[in-house]
């Protein structure tokens, strides 16, 4: 078989039950419900970090962010009880980049969207990418209306929305490809903040809001002080429901623009041999920051350690190497596409560097596991939406989930089987599988070399407070 096509959509934000093939009912996603359809849903899929950098820099090199040592949103600084942790500001250029491993195998290469993996040294056409559009060290646009201000991308027309030129720059690509295969790192700025969108939109998603009710339903519940200083003086504030209509037209703006570039794979007769990702870099934004989505059943959202911040959507079409209509309950990480895509091209044997990803081949051929231990998380910093320094781990099955806080050295454990929205603390009940699972999760700590916060002496602000359980919130 001639090696596919790649096109990896990595959306921001972008919340596990934002589409309407995960349990949406206020958004509107027909094109990527019927990408589900038409290819495999994962159902426990997570990205390696709560915040974006670091899950970007895992997907981009197949390592844990605490082995690459992006840790933490380039830019994001915070302290509380605990000082912050050090991190890099880049993606090391050492990195053998997805892009370089594939373009080594004759692979064109092209980025378009968001980067935040360092400053113009760092770029993507230093990381093995032969195109790079809109790719620069912002973390969100300062508007998704021309003119942009972008270093890598010339403004367009005034008003000219940002989703869709973007979608204008991939397609152009893929049009004008040649004869090569292509990766394409499609990786939009939307759903991030501002929350931005055309104004028929906005307006036909107020008309629906009104028409079911629900901007009569009183959206957000206002919680505990931030357990951080520069916030101290804030609350924690907890969307209820999905309803803000100007997220909701992002959101389908967003499946228009996925809609027009699946149709420009079919038109060009690719469709077959293309391997298409969708997913997001975390959880979506619930607890802070406008909290413009609600990710229940889950617990919290972006910057939290809980399932809202963690699993996200994830789908994948490969006619020719996905079965369609199939669902995928094992659990999957950020990690993993590089050992995929490697293995999907045919690539003899992996680059001389370590990965902590594995190919996710097998489920394609109906394999109901994968070979490892467990999955791991380490985001040993203030979130801006909340959470405190944590460590966290998740059986390879996808059933128990412990978290190890670090301002009180406390742990949690959870049964996801029986306990999805994260209520019931189990780490009392079932001491001994606890003290197990933590032992692992030192382990691994120590493997990676991963930073761990100290003490921040003389703090006098909050601190990390029991969270209220998500069905006390409805």
């Amino acid at each position: 078989m001639a090696r596919p096509n790649i096109v990896f959509v990595l959306i921001d934000d972008l919340g596990w039950r934002d589409l309407g093939c995960y349990g949406s009912t206020f958004y509107e996603t027909p094109n990527l419900d019927r990408l589900a359809r038409e290819g495999m849903r994962f159902t426990n899929a997570y990205a390696s970090c709560p915040v974006c950098s670091p899950t970007r820099a895992s997907i981009l090199t197949g390592k844990y962010p605490a082995r690459v040592g992006v840790t933490q949103f380039i830019g994001g600084r915070a302290e509380g009880l605990l000082k912050d942790v050090p991190y890099l500001h880049y993606l090391p250029l050492e990195e053998t980049s997805l892009a370089t491993a594939l373009r080594n195998q004759g692979y064109q290469t092209w980025h378009v969207g968001k980067w935040h993996l360092g400053d113009e040294d760092f770029y993507p056409e230093r990381h093995g990418f032969d195109v790079n559009r809109a790719g620069c060290s912002w973390g969100h646009p300062p508007t998704y209306f021309s003119p942009y201000g972008n270093p890598r991308l010339e403004d367009g027309p005034p008003g000219e929305y940002l989703t869709d030129r973007l979608t204008n720059e991939a397609i152009a690509l893929i049009r004008h490809r040649g004869e090569k295969p292509f990766y394409l790192n499609f990786w939009h700025y939307a759903v991030h903040t501002p929350i931005q969108a055309p104004k028929d939109l906005i307006e036909k998603y107020r008309r629906k809001a009104a028409m079911l009710k629900i901007d009569q339903v009183p959206a957000f519940l206002e919680g505990e002080y931030f357990p951080v200083a520069h916030k101290a003086q804030k609350k924690v504030t907890r969307r209820l429901l999905q309803s803000d209509p100007a997220y909701a037209a992002m959101i389908e703006n967003l499946d228009t623009n996925i809609g027009r570039l699946l149709q420009t794979l079919q038109d060009e007769g690719i469709a077959e041999n293309t391997i298409v990702v969708f997913t997001s870099d975390n959880g979506g934004l619930s607890t802070a920051e406008g909290a413009p989505t609600c990710n229940l059943p889950l617990a919290e959202g972006k910057g939290w350690m809980y399932e809202g911040g963690n699993r996200v959507c994830q789908l994948m079409r490969w006619p020719k190497g996905i079965p369609a209509g199939t669902q995928c309950h094992v659990p999957v990480t950020s990690t993993d596409y590089y050992a995929t895509f490697l293995e999907a091209c045919g690539a003899p044997s992996m680059p001389a560097q370590h990965c902590d990803g594995v190919s996710l081949m097998p489920l394609f051929r109906g394999e109901r596991s994968l070979p490892r231990e467990a999955i791991f998380w380490h985001y040993p910093h203030y979130s801006n939406q909340g959470d405190t320094p944590a460590s966290a781990m998740l059986s390879a099955d996808g059933r128990w989930k412990l978290i190890e806080y670090f301002e009180d050295s406390s742990i949690e454990l959870y049964d996801l089987v029986n306990d999805l929205s994260e209520t019931r603390d189990l780490s009392e009940a079932q001491p001994e599988r606890a003290r197990e699972m933590l032992a692992v999760l030192k382990a691994w700590q120590r493997s990676v070399l991963a930073k761990i916060p100290e003490f921040n002496p003389g703090y006098p602000g909050p601190r990390r407070v029991p969270r209220i359980p998500n069905n006390a919130h409805v």
